[in-house]
């Protein structure tokens, strides 16, 4: 594929890899919004720098080369992005109300499977698809310096050579040997499940998976506490970013539910949710019963062995409507 046509046949040449651009980005930025910010600056610099492209490597390729470029220099001036659970411990079964919302942190956001399903995938890489978009992976990421960072992803989701990734990042081959090193010793200390059990293997469509999935939604628009932790395991955590609070334990989950959720916060009309997938993951987007009321955030799901593991709950409007009520459209 030739780069150096016209602009237009440029711009398609690009739009057909904008998907994998951005879910490369997204690993690295740990934000949707970021990750579209990194896109576009990584289609600028592949524009300007098109004939530089001689074709030895694929046209993907070379662009995601270009990305981690721009990921790591982005990465520089912004903060890493966290989840309630990596800043503070749980919350006491006692105060159901949370904190409230700091305006020094950022948080962790969701990918609608949109921009994930149809994504290319080496089968030799060391992360399957599902869990290296998982909320969980994408969290353990952030916790890792930018470019051990960089490396883990070229290496273990891209399954490059070592070779490869350090043209690409500037580094000798030793260099990136010792932070792919770093970078893994690190990640299982804080991603506790990888490898083909850390995302259950039922699919979406799974009878019990559907029945657990209606039983959760039932319980929500019902206002039915005892049926939606019923959906929910004894180790069940629950967190609602931008709140810095999260609860770990059925007990807990519920006070919070009972005093808070369902009272307080719930909207006169009650709540309304529909359902989407973000992260590889079952998800509700969910707001106010009243018509044409705009959505108040999403719920992104953890199902385990004997029912949901984690909730996390992105208490976030305009983020929300990138999930639905309908389909997003492919970038």
């Amino acid at each position: 594929m030739t780069l150096t046509g016209s602009e237009a046949d440029f711009g398609a040449a690009i739009e057909a890899y904008r998907r994998d651009v951005v879910l490369l980005c997204y690993r690295f930025m740990g934000s949707i919004a970021d990750a579209e910010e990194a896109a576009q600056e990584t289609a600028l610099r592949a524009w300007r720098g098109r004939r530089s492209f001689r074709g030895d490597a694929s046209v993907r390729t070379w662009l995601h080369r270009i990305a981690a470029r721009v990921c790591l220099d982005l990465l520089r001036r912004r903060r890493a992005r966290v989840l309630p659970q990596d800043v503070r411990p749980p919350a006491s079964s006692l105060d159901a109300t949370p904190e409230p919302t700091p305006t020094d942190i950022a948080w962790l956001e969701p990918i609608p499977d949109a921009l994930v399903v149809g994504a290319e995938h080496d089968p030799a890489a060391r992360y399957a698809l599902r869990e290296s978009v998982s909320l969980a992976f994408i969290a353990a990421l952030q916790a890792l310096p930018a470019r051990p960072r960089a490396v883990l992803l070229l290496r273990d989701v891209l399954a490059w050579s070592a070779r490869e990734t350090a043209d690409a990042l500037g580094m000798s081959v030793a260099a990136a040997n010792s932070a792919l090193h770093r970078a893994r010793t690190a990640l299982r200390a804080t991603h506790h499940r990888s490898g083909v059990d850390a995302v259950v293997s039922r699919p979406p469509d799974d009878p019990a998976t559907r029945r657990l999935l209606a039983a959760y939604l039932r319980a929500w628009e019902s206002d039915d506490v005892p049926g939606l932790l019923a959906t929910m395991r004894e180790d069940v955590r629950l967190a609602m970013p931008p709140s810095p609070s999260w609860y770990a334990g059925r007990s807990a989950v519920g006070a919070l539910l009972r005093a808070w959720v369902f009272g307080p916060l719930r909207p006169a009309a009650g709540y309304r949710l529909h359902e989407t997938a973000a992260n590889a993951a079952p998800a509700f987007v969910f707001g106010a019963a009243d018509p044409g009321a705009e959505p108040l955030g999403v719920h992104v799901l953890d199902i385990g062995v004997g029912g949901l593991r984690a909730i996390t709950v992105f208490l976030d409007g305009p983020l929300a409507m990138r999930f639905g009520p309908e389909p997003p459209a492919e970038p």
